[in-house]
Order: structure tokens, then C-alpha cells, then sequence
């Protein structure tokens, strides 16, 4: 069966045509010329290879060839316009989809008020949120499964991968309640690592920077326990067992038990995050916006703001 190929525009003025019955009103409203009108109604009945209308002197008239083809280019129009129209919604982010994969600590502290004010100005994008090891987003990144990822500054620009940073995470020591941080004061990583302590497993990028510290200090850090979770380190901590030295974004994570949490010194150990994506790759309109809203704000602040509400002296 030959294919008949019609544009859009012509399909429109066919059924203009059949509506005003005229083709001096038609291109008046079409704002195009008689002649051009005449054109394109001549090339969908060369394409159809059938008689649409009726002529006279005055008006034109379908035929029933012309009534059933209506039909079909009204259901033509109203499917294109559907599918531009959910275009134009996906385009404007007025509706989509948002993968995010990043570290624990990054999910559970910096990005819920985030996703809340993303999703308050974006009510109807889908957004998934995956929490994982720095290894984890990288590949969910590279793999394109997720549009973006917040992990920590263990990654450079590459072919595949571009890496921005947003923020400086300070290291704090967290003990329990009348323990050995008990006095409220500034400590020094020697002070911290003569105790009991638990680390979190080589595979972080929290053990990763704080194995790189001690190497370079001089430090021996030998931890009683070894977890892969931050709710297991904040449990053990809480019970009087040990100590720690972590981030100040994986406070919300540690769990509800009591605990108290210190400044830390010499040296002053950072942990630096920020986002990554796909190099070379356009993001969808909802990374795209997502984006410009997490550089839109002073993460800074942000950060400064979880310490205080868990009272880091």
C-alpha cells in the first residue's frame, strides 16, 4: 500500500477549508494567499488520489471522499497536538522524571529540603532518589540510570563524567553522653584516635580520606569496630563503646540515640561534595532544573544549619 505523506500545515488548512466552506476566508485566516490555499488542497487530493471538494464560483462543498477524510485528519490534528502539548509539559518540567543517586549522608541531609522546594515549584516530576557508596553513583551516573549524582570529590573530569563542587563537609568527632567527649572543646585528631573507635568500611569515601589523613600525619588509626552503615556506627557510639570522626552531613543518619558532637583540629579534615554527570550529554528538563536550583543556593548555609540543629560545639 503506497504511503500518502501530508505535512501538518496543509492537513490544517484542509479542514479550515471544510469548515468555512470559503477560500477567501480561509487564507484570511490562515494569512496566507488564495493561490498558495489552492496549492496545497490540490496536493493532498494529488496524494490522496481522490476529489475532497466540490467548487463552484463561489464556495466550496465536501465530497463524501472529502467528509471521511475529515475525519481521519481531526483525529490527525488532535493526536499531534496531544503529543506536542506533552512535549511542551515535558520541555517546561511541568511533568518527567528525576533519578538522583548519592551518598547517605548526602540523601539524608542535604537533599530533602531540596527535593521538597524542586518538587513544591515541580509538583507532577516523578523524582527517584537512590542512596549508595561513591562507586555506586558513579556507575548509576556512567550508566546513564541516573540523570545526576552528589558523591565526594573522588572523581576528575573525564570523557564520560564532569564533576562540579558545591561544598567543604567538615570532620567532627561524635561521642555518647559523659564519655570522652564530655567536655565541651575543640579536639585534635591524637586525642580522638587514642580511644576506642569506629570506622566506616574501606570502601567509603569517608574511611578513604581519613586513611589518607593519617598517612600523611603520621596517625595511627587501628578502630576497634568496622561498619558499612551509618545508623551502626551512631548505635555502637551511643552505647559508650567507642567514638567516631565523621562528616557533619551524616548527623541525620546516625540515628536518634543521644549523642554529642566536637569540632576537630589539627588537622582540619574536609570532605568535599559535589554533583556529577555524563559528559557530552544533554540532561533532561528536570536534571536541567534541578541543577539550577541546587547552584541557586547557599549549600553553605545549608550545611551550617544541620550542625547547629544537632548542637555541634
Amino acid at each position: 500500500m503506497k504511503r500518502i505523506n501530508l505535512d501538518t500545515e496543509e492537513i490544517r488548512s484542509f479542514c479550515l477549508l471544510a469548515e468555512t466552506g470559503s477560500f477567501r476566508k480561509t487564507a484570511q485566516r490562515l494569512g496566507i494567499s488564495g493561490s498558495t490555499l489552492s496549492r496545497q488542497i490540490s496536493r493532498i487530493e494529488d496524494r490522496t488520489q481522490a476529489r475532497l471538494f466540490d467548487r463552484d464560483t463561489r464556495n466550496v462543498a465536501l465530497t463524501e471522499q472529502g467528509k471521511m477524510f475529515l475525519r481521519l485528519a481531526e483525529r490527525i490534528l488532535n493526536t499531534t497536538d496531544s503529543a506536542l502539548d506533552e512535549f511542551d509539559t515535558y520541555l517546561n518540567t511541568k511533568r518527567g522524571k528525576l533519578t538522583i543517586a548519592g551518598l547517605p549522608s548526602v540523601t539524608a541531609g542535604l537533599l530533602p529540603p531540596l527535593i521538597a522546594e524542586f518538587m513544591q515549584a515541580h509538583p507532577n516530576v516523578d523524582v527517584q532518589l537512590n542512596d549508595m557508596l561513591s562507586e555506586g553513583v558513579l556507575r548509576e551516573v556512567e550508566m546513564g540510570r541516573a540523570d545526576i549524582g552528589f558523591t565526594a570529590d573522588v572523581v576528575e573530569d573525564t570523557d564520560n563524567l564532569s564533576f562540579q563542587r558545591l561544598l567543604s563537609d567538615r570532620f567532627i568527632a561524635v561521642g555518647a553522653p559523659g564519655g570522652f567527649l564530655d567536655e565541651n572543646r575543640t579536639y585534635k585528631w591524637e586525642e580522638i584516635l587514642s580511644q576506642p573507635m569506629v570506622a566506616m568500611s574501606r570502601e567509603t569515601s569517608v574511611r578513604s580520606i581519613i586513611d589518607a589523613a593519617c598517612t600523611q600525619h603520621g596517625f595511627a588509626f587501628h578502630p576497634r569496630f568496622e561498619v558499612a552503615h551509618l545508623a551502626t556506627a551512631g548505635a555502637l557510639v551511643s552505647q559508650g563503646l567507642c567514638i567516631t570522626a565523621l562528616p557533619s552531613l551524616t548527623l541525620p543518619v546516625l540515628g536518634r540515640a543521644p549523642l554529642v558532637f566536637r569540632q576537630l583540629e589539627s588537622p582540619v579534615l574536609l570532605r568535599h561534595i559535589g554533583l556529577i554527570w555524563r559528559s557530552g550529554r544533554t540532561l533532561p528538563p528536570a536534571a536541567q532544573a534541578f541543577l539550577h536550583l541546587v547552584r541557586s543556593r547557599n549549600l553553605k548555609s545549608l550545611v551550617a544549619h544541620l550542625a547547629t540543629e544537632n548542637e555541634v560545639a
